[in-house]
């Protein structure tokens, strides 16, 4: 089997403003990732093993000077010193544990400083996607031709519609093939359409530097996650917009809120902080409701919420884009992301549902224990954590149990 990954940057923007931010903040700290597949798919016999392999190829896959050239140019907010570490950086195969069990149900485990751990979900995630279909045979029936009409029409109806969106499917594309050609179609059709919205770019750092555009990302639940389990969930989203502000400094500033749903974290955004974060974006949820909160909430505090940008990423597709759009024009600045649509979207092709989540963490090795921490949000199918776990922070935030 050939190696997938095999480029540094062949990842998403966020993992990267992250790990900067967690060596800014939190050098020490240790954590624990699990693998889910909320479907209970059964995977190939062989397949941990081959994607135990793919792990360890890893480890040859170091960054490159263009690479680096280009993230200065393009990302002017990650600090220097940054740069020197990604240099340094090598993946380690042994912080990764594969099992598969006699029925194909797969489990991965992660455990080890955050500081290089944190770079290893969107790529495993990626490598399973792809394995997947290459060992049930499916790989060959991509048709990436057809992949690519598919792409450029969502673009053209996106862009006619007014959408301003963006490809966030490196986690559970089909295959690099199909992102790079979803990228491709859209950067494209995107240059030469007068439409009134715009391609605006990938979260994939590597195609983003292949088709110069701008990489597209800040965040994501893991931040909050590790945070509360450190410091408990009622001030977690206080401490992480503190945290990124004190990395970024006004950049990167749109936050993702429903880690521990919307109540808790309405208390925690002042505003101060509404006026510093040019914005937040909606992960779980209904879309339409989610946004009234929001809009309420500024005005509240006396800002302009049409002034503020709103990213939408809750499993869009190009249809809810643009239902959205008609609703939310006038509103806020809205914004989509949207992933598994653009880069896993085949006739006959099922897309995995998968994620890889923080679920412990400490803030320094030399702690004797773990803190254990879950994700509530807004949507309780997208729960994770022990269920004992779930109910303790349920309680501690005063949520129903």
């Amino acid at each position: 089997m050939r190696q997938i990954i095999t480029h540094f940057t062949d990842d998403d923007l966020y993992k990267f403003t992250m790990c900067c931010a967690v060596i800014d903040n939190y050098p020490r700290a240790q954590v624990k990732y699990s693998f889910v597949d909320r479907a209970g798919t059964c995977y190939p016999p062989g397949f941990g093993s081959e994607l135990q392999r793919q792990v360890a190829l890893l480890e040859g896959v170091v960054v490159t000077e263009d690479e680096i050239e280009y993230m200065k140019r393009r990302c002017p907010y990650i600090p220097v010193w940054f740069y020197t570490f990604l240099k340094g950086f090598r993946y380690d195969r042994w912080q990764v544990e594969v099992r598969q069990d006699d029925e194909g149900r797969l489990s991965v485990a992660f455990e080890g400083p955050w500081s290089s751990t944190i770079l290893l979900e969107v790529k495993v995630l990626a490598i399973i996607s792809e394995l997947y279909y290459e060992m049930t045979g499916q790989a060959g029936q991509l048709d990436y031709n057809g992949h690519y009409l598919r792409s450029k029409e969502k673009a053209q109806r996106l862009i006619d519609a007014g959408c301003y969106f963006s490809d966030f499917g490196t986690r559970r594309r089909a295959s690099f093939e199909a992102q790079d050609t979803s990228v491709r179609a859209m950067a494209e059709y995107g240059a030469v359409s007068s439409g009134p919205g715009r391609f605006t770019g990938t979260s994939n750092v590597y195609l983003a530097m292949k088709y110069d555009l701008k990489p597209i990302g800040t965040m994501a639940h893991e931040l909050i996650c590790a945070l509360a389990g450190i410091y408990g969930p009622q001030m977690a989203n206080y401490i992480a917009m503190r945290t990124w502000s004190s990395t970024f400094r006004g950049a990167l500033g749109t936050f993702l809120y429903d880690t521990y749903g919307w109540d808790i974290f309405s208390l925690n955004f002042s505003e101060d902080y509404a006026n510093m974060f040019k914005g937040l974006r909606v992960d779980s949820g209904d879309n339409y409701a989610e946004l009234d909160k929001i809009v309420a909430k500024y005005r509240s505090l006396g800002i302009d919420p049409s002034s503020k940008q709103v990213v939408f990423s809750n499993a869009l597709d190009t249809d809810a884009a643009i239902a959205l759009q008609r609703y939310a024009a006038g509103k806020c600045l809205p914004s989509y992301g949207i992933g598994t649509h653009f880069t896993n979207d085949f006739p006959g092709v099922k897309p995995l549902n998968i994620v890889i989540k923080l679920f412990a963490a400490k803030i320094t090795e030399s702690w004797t224990f773990y803190n254990d921490t879950c994700k509530l949000s807004e949507d309780a199918g997208k729960y994770t954590g022990r269920p004992e776990v779930v109910r303790r922070f349920k309680e501690a935030l005063h949520m129903p149990l």
